[in-house]
């Protein structure tokens, strides 16, 4: 999770209240997805000519979704998520008003072009039976947000269940038990290569590995994400992604922003209300459409680019979005039974500096991770084909313990790791490296989505030593992810996840939701 601060800063000191203070703007805040972050620079130019301070906070579609529906729910001004249909979800409690669409969002397949080219996809209608294919003959591998945690990846997969089912106008909740449509779906979602929670970040995850020599073959994700991916990789010098509108049909987001009302004052939905109006304005909706999006009943749009197919001009067959409880049953479908499945190291700093509230923590959050139950209300599930290595360590490993989703494993997991107590030094790499062994020695590591996941206080006593070696020489290449909490160091953490292509979670206010955050990244 980002958060910026943008406006008259000096304003927050008097506007906690929402009051208008010698000529001030309101102190107003939004949560976002991160598909959004090239558009706030917009959205802070309105707020500086009208003296407002704003802060912006990019989450997770289903972050967002969960914080409706909680009890205590969102707490900003306004809420951005990709689609409207995880307000129809959530929002139980029709907190969310003036729910206004800003743009349109077709999700696309966007294939590197040598190899559109090599798969004779170039100049063609491509339908999914296309993709699918190209995926069960190991031609074509893509990197998919997870479909339980960003509206790209939902959208990409229910695109995917609905050409499995002939393109029917809508999905209902008879279909998703017929199991030559599961079957089809699993073979398409064989096809990942790595996942995450956020399309900002897969799509940054895209463009940085294309800088480090390793080319991916396709992503799935916004077509506006894809203009903004490859006027990167054009700027670098390197190969563009071709576009692959799926002839079958694609779901289309409608980015909508929506007020809270959290009894501040008229000023404060006046602002929002100013805020639509901005939004919908000429010269601002050019500026929308520049960066990719498309704007519905306006003569406005970026230039199209025929040398990668890309043409937001072009008429999309619209796949129409099911019924909010068919879409809840098919992400939990998804989780539990389709989704490639995860093989996951858990290195767990028990040392010394975690005595007390660090040790409680930690146990809290494995007693979460490893009750179905209470994993199952986020879509944060294990399956019975996951793979899991629990590693207690501190100066060194300390044991490890071996399990998959079945729930009475998972129970054994934590009744193991409740026996764990503080104590000693720290080496998370002597962990890491503990946990590539396991890889390493797995019968076909590419049918699963490898990940380490590294819980300490970033204290470490030993550099990095030989791990970096020994990570290059296993392939796949495995993400070594970390979370923090507590007074953390995240220096090692961060130098360690930015070699490996991961990322660290800031576990220091809610390690339970940094353990949920890192499940959609495996």
């Amino acid at each position: 999770m980002r958060t910026f601060v943008t406006g008259l800063t000096l304003a927050g000191l008097f506007m906690l209240s929402g009051c208008n203070v010698g000529g001030q703007g309101p102190k107003f805040s939004i949560v976002s997805g991160s598909e959004n972050t090239v558009l706030q620079p917009i959205i802070e130019e309105f707020c500086k000519e009208k003296k407002a301070s704003c802060s912006f906070t990019y989450e997770g579609t289903l972050d967002i979704g969960l914080a409706l529906q909680s009890e205590k729910g969102v707490e900003q001004d306004a809420v951005w998520p990709a689609s409207s249909v995880w307000v129809d979800m959530f929002d139980a409690k029709r907190r969310v008003k003036l729910l206004t669409s800003v743009a349109q969002m077709p999700v696309i397949l966007g294939v590197r072009k040598s190899k559109a080219q090599a798969l004779g996809w170039v100049g063609k209608p491509v339908y999914m039976r296309d993709i699918l294919a190209a995926v069960k003959s190991g031609s074509l591998k893509f990197l998919m947000t997870s479909a339980t945690q960003s509206n790209s990846g939902a959208s990409a997969y229910l695109g995917m269940l609905s050409s499995a089912l002939g393109n029917k106008p809508v999905i209902e909740p008879g279909d998703l038990d017929k199991p030559d449509v599961q079957g089809a779906v699993r073979s398409l979602l064989a096809g990942v290569e790595r996942s995450s929670g956020s399309s900002g970040w897969l799509a940054d995850l895209y463009t940085e590995s294309a800088t480090k020599g390793v080319l991916y073959d396709a992503m799935w994700n916004y077509e506006a994400l894809l203009k903004e991916t490859n006027d990167k990789l054009v700027g670098m010098g390197k190969e563009p992604l071709y576009a692959i509108y799926p002839a079958d049909g694609v779901v289309v987001a409608d980015s909508p922003i929506g007020f809270i009302d959290h009894g501040r004052g008229q000023e404060v939905e006046t602002f929002f209300n100013q805020l639509g109006e901005y939004l919908r304005s000429a010269p601002v909706q050019k500026r929308i459409a520049d960066t990719g999006r498309r704007i519905p009943l306006a003569d406005v749009s970026a230039k199209p680019d025929p040398s990668w197919n890309f043409d937001p001009t072009r008429l999309v067959t619209a796949i129409r979005m099911p019924e909010p409880a068919v879409i809840r049953q098919a992400l939990d479908l998804y989780q539990v039974a389709l989704r490639k499945p995860s093989l996951t190291a858990l290195c767990l700093d028990f040392s010394g500096s975690m005595e007390g509230k660090g040790e409680s923590q930690l146990q809290a959050a494995m007693q979460f991770l490893f009750n179905p139950d209470e994993t199952g209300k986020v879509l944060a599930q294990w399956t019975l084909a996951d793979r899991i290595m629990v590693i207690p360590f501190d100066a060194d490993v300390r044991t490890t313990f071996e399990g998959t989703g079945n729930p009475a494993q998972q129970k054994m997991l934590v009744d193991k790791v409740s026996r764990q107590h503080a104590g000693g030094g720290t080496d998370m790499y002597a962990c890491a490296s503990r946990a590539l062994d396991w890889m390493n020695a797995t019968r076909d590591l590419s049918s699963y989505l490898p990940a380490i996941v590294i819980m300490t206080d970033g204290k470490s006593d030993d550099a990095n030593r030989d791990f970096m070696g020994k990570w290059a020489s296993v392939s796949p290449h495995v993400p070594v992810f970390g979370i923090t909490f507590g007074d953390a160091d995240k220096r090692q953490l961060d130098a360690l996840a930015k070699e490996t292509s991961a990322r660290v979670f800031d576990g220091r206010g809610d390690l339970v939701s940094a353990f949920r955050a890192v499940r959609g990244y495996n």
